[in-house]
């Protein structure tokens, strides 16, 4: 079964999920929080743009809140909510924080993935 489009990560499985799979195809990290209003508006426009590119990249959602999550949060020194990291080769390609639109959305992932 090939992996999701779209997909809820943790701590637990982040080595996996995003690290490891990264090798194979792009992978878009959303770090939000439940309570963040930027987060709320941004992440259909993370689904819709994962959705509709062609060249694989996987949207991996972390929600710092939960469990142990906050760790990766700072093992990444995410300062604000929503931070998008885009991962490539189990290497970070690219960073943006807060509410974007899809227009910047797109343009960050070609850019960072050039």
């Amino acid at each position: 079964m090939p992996a999701p489009l779209i997909f809820d990560t943790s701590l637990e499985n982040f080595q996996e999920e995003v690290l490891q799979a990264s090798q194979q195809h792009p992978v878009l990290v959303d770090f939000w929080a439940e309570w963040c209003s930027p987060c709320i508006v941004i992440a259909p426009l993370l689904e819709k743009t994962v959705k509709q590119r062609d060249d694989g990249i996987r949207l991996a959602k972390l929600e710092v809140d939960a469990g142990e999550n906050m760790k990766l949060a700072g093992r990444y020194q995410v300062r604000g909510f929503p931070t998008v990291i885009l991962f490539k080769d189990g290497e970070e390609k690219g960073r943006f924080s807060g509410a974007k639109p899809l227009s910047f959305i797109e343009q960050f992932i070609d850019e960072s993935l050039a």
